[in-house]
């Protein structure tokens, strides 16, 4: 006996998803075409766009234009200085000029750069290293007083450089410290917005359970520090030096109230002499503009070696 299968039935089409019907004749938009055209993001009007390049480019002319100006000065002779426009180059003579400087008063200029280099480098990499053990103290531990004694190092941000100038005159004439170096290195070592940004680098960069790990495995605090809290802080610690660095630099009040000796002088001190002198000998205005010129290159040249770890440093903390 054969059995009779009944024939199978066509299948009912799958329903086509909901959705906007394409009209004929008139091509749809290809997804994802306006997010590619706006980058993913709200398009920002033409007048915001315009007021903000706008306004990056006054605060560029006024950041720029008084290198530019000293650059070109700094390549005129005293006939040019006064006799030409503040921006028009006249006869080169930099490397004159230069000469000139370095060779003034039996070499005074170079004892007086000499003197910004250690005063900026090593009082800045002193001051930097304290500031950097300060931060991670306050940061890394819990003790007695800890939020009222950082209180009390951020008011030293509130307090002028010039306010605290005469006591401290005061104190170190006490000691016999006046018209020494130590008279403006060991000011520059106490630095409170330094504490205050290792602190807030030691927060971004350094786990808790990378101490606790080093501490299980028996090392001790200073080895901890050293070893693996110092190499994370390295962004930090550029940060604050170039701080430091461009502060201890530009210094200018806290040398001329401490010293007294020609030859202790920074270059800043050293070109406010010249530049006062300039009133009753124009010669002395080529030699103050020329000798400002080659100030501003350490700072570029660090800006420019360190602009890696700086510019990292400034945005920890910013991406969790």
């Amino acid at each position: 006996m054969s059995v009779r299968t009944a024939p199978a039935t066509p299948s009912a089409p799958a329903a086509r998803p909901a959705g906007p019907r394409r009209l004929p004749g008139r091509p749809g938009r290809r997804p994802g075409r306006d997010r590619r055209r706006s980058g993913g993001r709200p398009r920002t009007p033409l007048l915001s766009r315009a007021v903000a390049n706008s306004l990056l480019i006054v605060v560029t002319f006024y950041m720029v234009a008084p290198i530019t100006w000293l650059v070109v000065a700094g390549t005129k002779s005293t006939e040019d200085l006064f006799g030409r426009p503040g921006f028009e180059f006249g006869e080169f003579n930099l490397f004159g000029n230069i000469a000139a400087v370095w060779q003034w008063d039996g070499g005074a200029y170079p004892r007086w750069y000499l003197n910004s280099v250690v005063y900026s480098l090593f009082g800045s990499l002193a001051g930097t290293f304290i500031s950097m053990l300060a931060g991670y103290a306050f940061d890394k531990y819990d003790f007695r007083g800890k939020e009222k004694l950082f209180g009390f190092v951020l008011a030293g941000v509130l307090l002028p450089a010039t306010v605290m100038a005469l006591p401290m005159y005061l104190l170190f004439s006490k000691v016999g410290l006046v018209n020494t170096y130590w008279a403006v290195l060991i000011p520059g070592l106490a630095h409170p917005f330094g504490v205050y940004l290792a602190r807030v680098f030691s927060q971004g960069y350094v786990p808790a359970e990378v101490l606790e790990a080093a501490r299980m495995d028996g090392a001790g605090e200073l080895r901890i520090f050293f070893r693996v809290a110092l190499p994370m802080l390295a962004p930090g610690f550029v940060t604050i030096f170039l701080f430091s660095f461009t502060t201890s630099w530009n210094n200018f009040f806290l040398p001329m109230v401490m010293l007294s000796d020609h030859e202790l002088y920074p270059v800043t001190l050293g070109l406010f002499t010249w530049n006062t002198v300039a009133a009753q000998s124009p010669e002395f205005y080529r030699l103050a503009i020329t000798g400002s010129l080659l100030a501003i290159v350490p700072l570029i040249v660090a800006f420019v070696m360190l602009q890696r770890f700086w510019r990292s440093g400034l945005t920890a903390g910013a991406v969790k």
